[in-house]
């Protein structure tokens, strides 16, 4: 299922709508930086080799969006493009300046990715739980500024309290998001890392690992341990066993209890009766 959002991006910051009286002005690509709140952190190198050649033959045609910052200035949209002007080597590109808040470079830098269905799952869940924690905001609360459902949201959050090793299987594709979904349903935390080794060893689907992880998660069955005998009663087992050269046992309940004498052979019956008489 597709992750992107349906609006276009000024529709949620009308103040990076290109207008007609934006300047667009050209600047040393060495004053650019990428976006420090970059949610993403692998770009696809085959796809910026080819806008690398584009770019040689036909240039830059829509200017990258850029804030003024201490030192230079910061990509608010088309870090893309920022990277394979570099890579063509270019010594300046054309942007147009906008002045935005760290807030809005924020959820900007994300909404860009979710809507061009950049980011692993991984990388969406930290840019929501970054987003939250800096913004101080509740999950519901994100979901309504940036379009999403809080249920989506809670979901992809909840990915990031799975073991690193497991995030990291997630993040390069190892594991699906449906995989890291049902592992965060495993009860005995300890048993999580084996039983993804059994994912990867088997190749398990989502489907299966679901079953799986409910009979994990079932309690196995405590046998019932035996209460300790009689230091007595083991004594006289023992003395019996001793005279009769056969297994007893002797059993005493509330009211009334019995002894087991074991035999093999109408020959061995004969002996212990003869043993009891005298």
């Amino acid at each position: 299922m597709a992750r992107g959002l349906g609006k276009g991006l000024d529709a949620f910051f009308p103040e990076i709508e290109e207008k007609a009286t934006d300047t667009v002005q050209h600047i040393p690509v060495t004053e650019c930086r990428p976006n420090p709140y970059q949610p993403r952190k692998t770009f696809d190198t085959e796809a910026i080799e080819e806008l690398k050649d584009s770019i040689l033959e036909y240039g830059i045609i829509q200017p990258i969006t850029v804030r003024k910052s201490i030192k230079g200035y910061e990509i608010v949209v088309g870090e893309r493009r920022y990277r394979a002007a570099k890579e063509a080597g270019l010594k300046d590109i054309p942007v147009i300046i906008k002045e935005l808040t760290d807030e809005k470079m924020m959820e900007l830098a994300l909404l860009e990715n979710l809507q061009r269905e950049d980011l692993t799952p991984v990388e969406e869940a930290y840019a929501y739980s970054n987003l939250m924690n800096e913004l101080n905001i509740t999950q519901e609360e994100l979901a309504k500024r940036l379009g999403k459902s809080r249920s989506h949201i809670a979901n992809m959050v909840r990915l990031l309290g799975l073991p690193d090793q497991v995030i990291a299987y997630i993040n390069n594709g190892e594991l699906s998001m449906g995989h890291g979904r049902a592992l965060l349903g495993i009860k005995d935390k300890e048993k999580v890392l084996p039983f993804v080794d059994k994912i990867r060893k088997e190749k398990l689907n989502v489907r299966q690992v679901e079953k799986l992880i409910v009979l994990l998660n079932q309690k196995p069955n405590k046998k019932k341990e035996k209460p300790t005998k009689d230091i007595f009663l083991q004594e006289r087992e023992s003395i019996l066993r001793d005279r009769l050269g056969t297994a007893v046992s002797i059993q005493r309940g509330k009211r009334k209890g019995k002894i087991e004498i074991e035999f093999y052979t109408e020959d061995d019956l004969e002996r212990i009766i003869e043993v009891l008489e005298n």
